[in-house]
């Protein structure tokens, strides 16, 4: 059985519009999940240890305010694009779109005021809860009014999120969440110890800012092999890497699929990840530096956590030959990801 509480967790500010944040709380015996009404974020993560303790191994803020100033989109829900739109400019039915660039020359996670940003409005389930937005035509620079539902279920040790949205004009859309883990615990100083695998044969190259160069490189004989677990730390010194932040191309396939893993060998704390989604940016938290104040007073240096974003190809939209970004009129976007966590 999945226990739902809900409670306030602040008020926005005047500047952001006010309002009232809620956090939901999710419980089953074996994890326990905060979620916020702002940017659908999850705020706390609390999954058990072969020891039977449980650790939060999320990053984030225990206050709204660290949610309200910029952060690095902890624990959030972005879109209506997630990652990278090269020049912020894609064009549908012959007409060209400008986005705000807000990451160098380029448009990520949603831009200025993303979906990560906003206020959703809540609706509590049996072992969960369904957050509402209507995005409409023209917020941040895209076409059409766009319904989106993003629903977090708790089923023991699984935990589900499905996005689904419908427009009112051709768009491009591609929804993920941007959760920080670090299974040692958040507030540990670094990811070095995990053993990460994904289910990838295949990587995206991409130019000095992040753009996929359109190329679909194998992975084999590269450092970019992770079909068997590599211990991270050990890897990136292998193959001088400052890090991951690339996608990774998976099977094209509508149905629930392991596609990555990660163990934490010292707490026995593993974390596989299911999608249907054809893509899983994998991202090693390079650009932390520390400079943030996370719960309990924690800094989160470099390669403090990871990211597994389940999702589109980024820039798919200017790329033909990578998977459909585009939603039309009538039909419906509906994608899940599970997150699987036990111990042993």
């Amino acid at each position: 059985m999945t226990e739902v509480k809900r409670e306030a967790f602040g008020q926005m500010p005047p500047e952001e519009g006010g309002g009232v944040v809620e956090k939901f709380v999710l419980k089953s015996g074996s994890v326990k999940v905060e979620i916020l009404s702002l940017g659908c974020i999850i705020a706390a993560l609390e999954v058990k240890g072969r020891d039977g303790q449980f650790s939060d191994v999320v990053l984030g803020f225990d206050t709204l305010e660290g949610y309200t100033r910029k952060h690095p989109f902890f624990g959030a829900v972005v879109g209506r694009v997630a990652n990278r739109i090269a020049k912020g400019r894609f064009t549908v039915d012959g007409k060209e779109y400008q986005l705000f660039l807000n990451n160098g020359p380029n448009s990520l996670h949603g831009g200025a005021r993303g979906f990560d940003k906003v206020l959703w409005s809540p609706e509590v389930l049996p072992n969960g809860v369904c957050f509402f937005r209507l995005s409409p035509d023209g917020e941040e620079g895209y076409p059409g009014d766009l319904k989106v539902w993003v629903t977090y279920t708790l089923s023991g040790g699984e935990l589900a999120i499905n996005y689904r949205a419908q427009t009112s004009k051709t768009t491009p859309i591609n929804l993920t969440n941007h959760a920080y883990f670090n299974l040692a615990g958040q507030g540990s100083r670094d990811i070095y110890d995990h053993e990460i695998s994904i289910e990838a044969d295949s990587y995206l190259p991409v130019d000095d800012t992040k753009i996929p160069t359109g190329e679909v490189a194998s992975v084999q004989g590269t450092s970019f092999d992770l079909r068997q677990p590599v211990e991270l730390g050990k890897h990136l010194q292998k193959f001088h890497l400052d890090g991951f932040d690339h996608n990774f191309c998976l099977q094209q396939a509508q149905a629930r699929r392991l596609v990555a893993r990660a163990r934490h060998p010292p707490t026995g704390r593993t974390m596989e990840v299911h999608t249907t989604q054809p893509g899983i940016q994998f991202y090693t938290g390079n650009n932390l530096d520390g400079s943030l104040k996370g719960k309990g007073g924690s800094t989160y240096p470099r390669h403090s956590a990871f990211c597994l974003e389940t999702q589109n190809w980024p820039d798919a939209v200017n790329k033909p030959h990578f998977p459909n970004t585009l939603l039309q009129p009538g039909e419906e976007y509906n994608h899940t990801t599970w997150l699987v966590f036990n111990a042993s």
